[in-house]
């Protein structure tokens, strides 16, 4: 096969892969301790924006004031985003029915729903640029094409399982939130596609589609899940947490290892 038919297949393979064993991880668990992983979620997505794609945007642009700017840039970006959302979810409804409907419904859900969107653009974002290294890899050798699918495969299944959980929590359907993680998944295949025919143009934007990955992942940790979880304020649920936190972040780290101990990181 052909670097471009194999950087073509690895992706969209990867992309499976991935979505596939955090959805598969998920059937087994009850609605109560999906809501529980939310904390996972918020372990995941933070430790995937500042252990991994933080330091590859900066590594990418060379540039660390750069970096931080559009990052912070990025986070005012969702912001934004997320105020039309807003804008467009109550203008949508009678005068006065908004305001009971985010009674009745829950604000925990409203603005899962708002997060469940912003994590899917920012994973898309992410998914675009390792499309971008994968088909790279493979224009300078197969070897080194394979290898580096594996170590993105690697480090993409803890994240895709935070993702699959907020998008749980937002009150997606299982099937609703697999077909957006697909979906979101084909960005990495057309990286893949657009590097054999205008890697030099997209080099530049490399920087910028991560910053706005680890924009997008902060945002929608520290803005729309960790407020959630202020609502439970009891010792034992405050420490389940944070164990839950924990674990989102280790199983980042831990994959980054793996992957590292096994010679796949490239």
């Amino acid at each position: 096969m052909t670097p471009f038919a194999l950087s073509m297949l690895t992706s969209l393979v990867g992309g499976l892969i991935s979505v596939g064993a955090a959805a598969a991880f998920t059937v087994a668990l009850s609605p109560a301790m999906l809501s529980r992983l939310v904390s996972y979620a918020v372990g995941a997505l933070l430790g995937a924006a500042f252990l991994e794609i933080l330091p590859h945007a900066l590594e990418a642009s060379g540039n660390a004031e750069r970096t931080g700017a559009l990052v912070l840039g990025g986070v005012l970006l969702f912001f934004v985003l997320e105020k039309l959302v807003l804008w467009r979810h109550s203008h949508a409804m009678p005068a006065g029915h908004a305001h009971e409907h985010l009674h009745a419904h829950g604000h925990a859900h409203d603005s899962g729903g708002r997060s469940g969107l912003l994590v899917m653009i920012g994973d898309s974002f992410h998914n675009f640029v390792d499309g971008l290294l994968i088909a790279t890899a493979f224009m300078e050798s197969v070897p080194l094409g394979l290898i580096t699918a594996a170590a993105i495969i690697a480090h993409e299944i803890p994240q895709e399982l935070g993702d699959f959980v907020v998008l749980l929590h937002s009150g997606c359907s299982r099937g609703k939130a697999l077909a957006f993680n697909l979906l979101s998944s084909l960005a990495m295949a057309a990286g893949a596609l657009l590097a054999h025919f205008a890697l030099p143009s997209l080099h530049g934007a490399v920087p910028v589609l991560l910053a706005l990955a680890c924009s997008s992942m902060i945002y929608v940790a520290v803005a729309d899940l960790i407020p959630g979880l202020h609502r439970r304020t009891q010792l034992r649920a405050t420490v389940e947490q944070i164990v839950l936190i924990a674990a989102g972040i280790v199983s980042i780290v831990a994959a980054h290892h793996l992957v590292e101990h096994a010679g796949f990181a490239g």
